[in-house]
């Protein structure tokens, strides 16, 4: 599977920060220092639906990790998935009288245009689940052969006593893990599992739905959280620098794919961070397609918003922090964009040697990407009510912003 275009990212003078950042599974900031080779894996979405807020607030924050990396003069080796085969996928799909393969592979085509319309980055291994499959079936296998598995009613589970670190990713204690995993895709309840939260690596073929052989397996099709861990193992090897995505994927799939992970390879840990962007609302509500309160990033572009302008309302919020899209949000990003552009389009003005530092201390400190708009915006205010007689400011200002923050002026 190809992912989308890379847009060039500008060299700046000088050399940027190494990263500190808020790290799940100790509950503090951690400094990063990858080797010359930074690594991160970032789930993607499951394509039933156009690319919301939530999603692109998720993937603007692992952007900024990048791009963080790219200004110490790193390379990133950068992984993400497409689980594309999954219930809620299926399960639209036969609501909306659609063949599965055609409403995914549409959908992600959108996110692709979403994406490279919002400047992210990608990723140097696109790999969606159905391809694969056939590293999955190993993994699994391996797991069962060695009793970190077992079968229920042809159906593989992974039984969480296998991983002494089981729990260390999200700290949450049994009640909290059971209720969270019977509210996102688990089987809690289900007799005969050995620990009701064991979660499913293998679902054995059922009538109407797709299925692949799995060698001594069976028929059937991989659980949720072993795809990651197939992919990233193959891509990126343990102990890769950081496992990025939305928090409501702390527990179970990050915990459960730590486990499966550690499980096979007796190492620990699977990732050095586990970072996690908060969650975008509306109308008091998460944001998500089972309720329906989605402002989708393909309808805004239609009516004419400036991507740069979407990336800059996401940029005005903390990446951990839960917010609410409303309009004033938008319209706040498409005045700020307004004016940096029209304090960039002089030919000169204040020195911006200071600021460049300021937005990169700014990003290193835990994305606080808040902190480096100030920043800028106090140059573009300077800009306009005093003015400046550096030449080279304004074309200076335009390669941080786009390096740094994804904004192209």
């Amino acid at each position: 599977m190809h992912a989308w275009p890379a847009s060039e990212v500008p060299a700046l003078p000088g050399k940027g920060r190494d990263l500190r950042i808020h790290d799940t599974a100790t509950g503090g900031r951690i400094t990063l220092d990858p080797g010359p080779v930074a690594r991160i894996y970032v789930c993607g979405i499951t394509p039933y639906d156009a690319t919301h807020m939530g999603h692109a607030a998720t993937y603007n924050a692992f952007d900024l990790v990048q791009r963080v990396w790219l200004d110490t003069k790193r390379q990133v080796h950068y992984v993400q998935n497409v689980t594309d085969v999954d219930d809620p996928l299926l399960e639209r799909a036969v609501r909306d009288g659609e063949d599965w393969t055609a409403l995914a592979e549409r959908e992600t085509a959108l996110f692709r245009e979403d994406m490279t319309a919002l400047r992210m980055l990608p990723p140097k291994h696109y790999i969606g689940a159905v391809e694969a499959i056939p590293g999955i079936v190993p993994l699994v296998e391996r797991l069962r052969d060695a009793g970190a598995a077992y079968e229920l009613e042809g159906d593989v589970y992974f039984s969480v006593e296998a991983d002494p670190h089981f729990g260390e990713v999200s700290g949450l204690d049994a009640e909290a893990m059971r209720l969270l995993s019977a509210e996102r895709g688990g089987d809690p309840e289900r007799v005969g599992k050995k620990n009701p939260l064991d979660p499913m690596l293998w679902m054995a073929a059922r009538e109407g739905e797709p299925s692949w052989d799995g060698g001594s397996l069976g028929a059937g099709r991989p659980g949720w959280h072993i795809e990651c861990v197939a992919i990233a193992l193959d891509h990126l090897g343990m102990g890769f620098d950081v496992q990025g995505g939305g928090s409501d994927l702390a527990f179970p799939h990050h915990e459960m794919g730590a486990s499966h992970a550690q499980a096979l390879t007796g190492e620990h840990p699977f990732a050095r961070a586990y970072v996690h962007a908060g969650m975008v609302g509306l109308d008091g509500e998460k944001m998500s397609k089972s309720r329906g309160n989605l402002v989708f990033v393909s309808t805004l572009r239609r009516e004419g918003v400036d991507p740069a302008a979407i990336r800059l309302a996401l940029l005005s919020h903390h990446y951990r922090s839960d917010w609410e899209w409303t309009d004033q949000v938008l319209a706040d990003a498409v005045a700020r964009l307004g004016r940096w552009r029209a304090a960039v389009s002089r030919p000169d003005g204040p020195s911006a040697d200071a600021l460049v530092e300021e937005v990169r201390e700014a990003l290193a400190d835990d994305l606080d990407a808040a902190t480096a708009l100030a920043a800028v915006d106090r140059w573009a205010e300077c800009q306009r009510s005093e003015g400046g007689t550096d030449e080279g400011a304004p074309g200076l200002v335009s390669r941080t912003v786009d390096a740094l923050l994804g904004v192209a002026l």
